[in-house]
């Protein structure tokens, strides 16, 4: 099943999409876009484009697990977004994505201006990998015979 992650921020929001294998997560993008209303549109212009079966909206809680505005901001979002689309909308939580992703920019030397213009989209593509392996894992695990 093809699925989207969507990096939800203030001024940028990243895209990711998957394969119908749910193999590799790529990179699709990013809206550049405040207005809350307009990035939901996109976002599900987006879902119909790439045909996803599912969006995947990360939902960045504390390191403590508890719920701080910014999750509160996602978890509007997605709340919204299932409004305008016919398709499964999760929360999925990303905690320390963007850190990863600035690591994984650091390691690949990408700085400055072109660091600015996709790191959302490398932190959507991370909330999608990890989301996939979340998925292998819980299908390998229900495949595994009961003792």
């Amino acid at each position: 099943m093809k699925i989207m992650a969507v990096d939800f921020g203030d001024a940028r929001t990243g895209l990711a999409v998957c394969d119908r294998t749910e193999y590799m997560a790529e990179p699709i993008g990013v809206i550049h876009e405040k207005t809350f209303a307009l990035v939901l549109q996109k976002v599900a212009i987006a879902a119909k484009e790439y045909d996803v079966a599912m969006i995947v909206v990360g939902y960045p809680k504390n390191m403590n697990g508890s719920i701080g505005p910014r999750a509160q901001k996602c978890a509007d979002f997605a709340e919204k977004l299932k409004a305008l689309v016919d398709i499964p909308v999760e929360l999925w939580d990303e905690r320390s994505t963007t850190v990863s992703a600035t690591y994984f920019l650091n390691e690949t030397n990408v700085r400055g201006k072109k660091r600015k213009a996709v790191i959302d989209e490398v932190a959507a593509t991370i909330i999608l990998e990890s989301y996939l392996a979340y998925r292998k894992n819980i299908n390998q695990q229900a495949q595994q015979p009961k003792e």
